[in-house]
């Protein structure tokens, strides 16, 4: 009777045990499963929440940008929109009004009222122009050209690093020089070097950036591109191949000539409204210099007109000397180098060194000799061998 009894006992012991093992399993794979819904309900909440966010921005009415033009007395301010250029004045918060200053950007809403003001901002185009605090270039990096230098320096350079020497002796230095010479000639180099020597921004742009397709858009950007070298003064403004946009202007009747000259009027009043002793100075290159409206080049915008000509012998020397001075050279006869390359830009003789480098590459050469350089000199210049020359004779 006992015996039995304990079997039953502990028959009834095991029971147990595996019924709560299954009960403890069934809660371990429902807490799983609540654990997932609870998962599944967050992220659904997450998308109902960006959902709301887009049908939000969706109904929410577009806002316009205006420029700021003057503010006046009892929270009223002087607008411009932009696009339609329409003008208008408008009421301003008080919260608003200590914020906004002439030339400040705003969003405006369907009833011209500011919503918020954007700051000072700035087309993307004249964000990504060449911009260069105090350029690496110096004038070691430019051969010859001694008087091109000095007549720059004295018109860019020293206005802004020697102000008071202008000022003690009244002199009015020049507000613009305008470099003209052929291509590959140095003229960029130049102007980037008298920006190392200023320690000035370096904003280089070409004329062709500011001619566009829709009207006042190029006039714009001409604004622009000043108001940052404002900004960045002391600031150097370069402006490569001018003649794209201040070309002599015509009376073809043509919407894109229009556009152009009115490019060009904006660039023209840019230019008047700069103080000769200021920070920022304008520097200008072009190949054709014949092209230029006249009122470009009249005294008071471009004073100064420098000619950029081709390197004479002795600057090819000191241009070659500049290119190879990095170089492994053999027994290199300068002087027959520089006698072959008449006519040659700065450009030219740098290709020319550069070529007779990778031609030496080629030969696995233990130095870059002068047959090396006639090689390269025939392949940058198009000569042709004397063999060749020979055979069409």
């Amino acid at each position: 009777m006992d015996e039995t009894l304990i079997d039953n006992v502990g028959k009834d012991s095991t029971l147990q045990s595996q019924q709560l093992k299954e009960l403890y399993e069934s809660l371990i794979e429902l807490r799983e499963k609540v654990e997932t819904q609870q998962r599944d309900v967050a992220k659904l909440r997450e998308e109902n929440a960006q959902l709301k966010r887009e049908n939000a921005q969706l109904k929410r009415l577009p806002l316009f940008v205006a420029v700021v033009i003057e503010k006046l007395p009892d929270g009223e301010v002087y607008l411009r929109q932009q696009g339609n250029n329409q003008e208008y004045i408008t009421q301003v918060s008080d919260d608003l009004y200590p914020l906004l200053k002439a030339g400040s950007k705003v969003a405006v809403n369907n009833a011209l009222s500011i919503i918020k003001v954007i700051g000072t901002t700035y087309d993307a185009r004249v964000r990504v122009m060449e911009l260069e605090t105090s350029p690496s270039a110096t004038f070691e990096q430019v051969g010859g050209l001694k008087e091109e230098i000095e007549e720059v320096r004295e018109a860019v350079e020293y206005p802004i690093t020697r102000p008071e020497v202008y000022a003690r002796l009244g002199v009015e230095p020049p507000k613009g020089i305008l470099l003209y010479g052929p291509p590959g000639t140095g003229k960029t180099l130049i102007a980037k070097a008298v920006a190392h020597n200023a320690s000035a921004t370096f904003i280089r742009m070409s004329g062709s950036e500011l001619v566009h397709k829709f009207i006042g858009e190029g006039a714009q950007l001409v604004r622009e591109l000043f108001e940052l070298a404002r900004e960045r003064a002391p600031s150097i403004v370069f402006i490569d191949e001018i003649d794209a946009v201040g070309s002599t202007r015509t009376h073809d009747g043509t919407s894109g000539s229009a556009e152009v000259q009115r490019t060009l009027m904006q660039l023209l009043a840019e230019m008047d409204g700069f103080d000769n002793r200021g920070d920022i100075r304008i520097m200008a290159a072009t190949n054709r210099p014949d092209m230029l409206d006249p009122a470009l080049l009249r005294p008071g915008r471009f004073d100064r007109i420098i000619e950029i000509p081709f390197p004479d012998a002795g600057s090819r020397t000191e241009i070659l000397k500049i290119h190879t001075r990095n170089l492994s050279l053999g027994d290199i006869r300068l002087p027959s180098i520089v006698s072959r390359t008449e006519g040659a830009t700065g450009a030219e003789l740098e290709a020319i060194c550069r070529e007779a480098g990778m031609i030496a590459v080629r030969e696995s050469a233990t130095a870059i000799e002068e047959e090396h350089f006639d090689a390269a000199i025939r392949k940058v210049r198009h000569e042709m061998p004397e063999q060749d020359v020979r055979m069409y004779l």
